[in-house]
């Protein structure tokens, strides 16, 4: 639920009308079919299943930081970089950082593939430095390559989640599982 706005999500079409008709016996409500776009997010319908993407946001992002045309790397962050606390020149607009890395964040419900690069510069929005704004910029450079990406939810008949590898680290601060 988001504000006066819901979202059923079911495959199970009997309840989901159930539903529909008990919240019209409490509240004024308005049926605007299949879900097509929410926060930021495009839902697509194929014979493959249910398609994400935030492609749009993605490409407002590239514009909001001015980096449309900007160059473009093949990987969000380099898995054996290490960043410090005190690594770098100190980084005055912290304000920006911030947005940037909640953005980054909020993209990480469609996007699996940046969530370990998001959660490395999320540690560092108290103790900023440019090295760590640089990481950021690099992830911008990697999704604006990769901003056609989508993330596929299909029925394969069983509960296992496929087509994700885990890798596991340890952070350098307190050397937790970083898996």
């Amino acid at each position: 639920m988001y504000v006066d706005d819901i979202v059923i999500i079911r495959d199970d079409t009997k309840g989901i009308n159930r539903l529909k008709v008990y919240l019209q016996e409490y509240f004024k409500i308005k049926n605007f079919g299949s879900l097509k776009y929410s926060l930021g997010i495009k839902v697509a319908r194929s014979k493959k299943g249910i398609l994400l993407s935030q492609w749009k946001y993605i490409l407002d992002l590239l514009s909001e930081t001015e980096m449309l045309k900007c160059r473009s790397i093949d990987s969000a962050m380099d898995v054996n970089m290490k960043l410090l606390v005190g690594q770098g020149k100190l980084f005055k607009d912290v304000g920006r950082y911030r947005r940037l890395v909640k953005k980054l964040n909020y993209m990480t419900v469609t996007r699996p593939d940046i969530i370990f690069a998001v959660s490395v510069v999320s540690q560092f929005l108290s103790a900023l430095r440019t090295t760590h704004l640089e990481v950021v910029m690099k992830i911008l450079w990697y999704l604006k390559k990769a901003s056609w990406r989508r993330l596929l939810y299909s029925d394969h008949r069983h509960s296992r989640v496929a087509g994700f590898s885990m890798q596991t680290g340890q952070c350098p601060f307190d050397r937790r599982s970083t898996t």
